[in-house]
């Protein structure tokens, strides 16, 4: 069963089904954007910027796509299985991927490639691309960032921007991870926006630790906030995680 659905068609069909939903839902749901006028001067600039969001709110990230079609935009996407069909989706939208895995202790192949994906990240920051990471994917935990986004942040010297997405109705799968949120069409939501933060280029381990402790707080609270904005209930953001 695993090596049918890694199968190029499967993948292919994974894909568009996706990104025929998410389309579905950008052009469905009405969406209310909450504080987007902080993104505004980089989106009318030549600035490059780094735009996080949760990887549970994945089938509703096109909800930002009329602000990032304004700029050069890439996805950062895992390598994995269910990273492929979604970069397929991500890229019939105009949003190619760059793809990137957290490399277990050990695994040098794996370092490798985490390490070109970085610096081909930084590249496109650096010339004026926007990129849009979900930092606590592919493999969570649920809501915690990962120091991978920060890494391109400090290197690069572009700011970050944090987007809360929520809808409602919608349904939230409890059983996953994540607890991956899917809009029904015709619905509310909306989209909270933060920043621009900066990671100081003089950041060391333990200064990168702290501001993952901080925006990840920050990241959840726009997340919240999109929630209330649609009337939704907040839930415990680490009870599947």
């Amino acid at each position: 069963m695993k090596g049918l659905l890694r199968s190029d068609g499967v993948q292919a069909s994974l894909g568009w089904l996706l990104g025929a939903y998410l389309r579905i839902v950008l052009r469905t749901v009405r969406w209310r954007h909450e504080n987007q006028a902080c993104v505004e001067p980089v989106l009318a600039g030549e600035a490059g910027a780094i735009a996080l969001f949760w990887h549970g709110r994945i089938p509703l990230c096109l909800a930002t796509a009329p602000q990032w079609w304004r700029k050069r935009t890439r996805a950062f996407v895992s390598p994995s299985a269910d990273g492929e069909f979604i970069a397929k989706a991500l890229a019939m939208s105009g949003f190619p991927a760059i793809r990137v895995s957290t490399a277990k202790k050990g695994d040098a192949a794996k370092a490798r490639q985490a390490v070109a994906a970085i610096r081909e990240a930084v590249t496109w920051v650096g010339d004026g691309g926007a990129l849009v990471v979900t930092p606590d994917g592919p493999r969570g935990p649920n809501e915690v960032i990962a120091p991978g986004a920060l890494q391109i942040a400090r290197r690069s010297g572009q700011p970050v921007f944090l987007m809360g997405i929520a809808a409602n109705p919608a349904l939230q799968l409890e059983s996953t991870w994540d607890r991956v949120m899917f809009a029904a069409p015709f619905g509310r939501g909306a989209v909270v926006w933060d920043g621009p933060l900066y990671v100081p280029a003089e950041a060391d381990e333990a200064g990168i630790a702290a501001l993952v402790e901080a925006w990840s707080a920050r990241l959840s609270a726009a997340t919240r906030r999109a929630e209330a904005l649609v009337g939704r209930a907040s839930v415990d953001p680490r009870a599947a995680g």
